[in-house]
């Protein structure tokens, strides 16, 4: 029962918001102010400069910077332990 409790703590640490996206997938801000999107399956995709998001509430987020690989190895490293 441990694991569940474990899951997304490396990407907890390193991010200051994660925000839900109305396509379902999750925008995470580091607290570098840098961005990466997380898709509704768990997976980093490319975040292309300056996209306009829409989060579940309606606001409009403009992405800054594409952080795939840094999201790729916090989401690995979650998985792995």
């Amino acid at each position: 029962m441990a694991a569940p409790a474990q899951a997304h703590h490396a990407l907890a640490n390193a991010v200051k918001a994660s925000i839900e996206l109305r396509d379902g997938s999750t925008l995470h801000v580091f607290k570098d102010g840098k961005m990466s999107k997380e898709d509704a399956f768990g997976r980093a995709v490319f975040l292309k400069r300056g996209e306009i998001l829409t989060a579940k509430d309606g606001r409009q987020i403009t992405a800054v910077g594409n952080e795939v690989a840094r999201l790729e190895a916090l989401l690995k490293e979650d998985h792995t332990g």
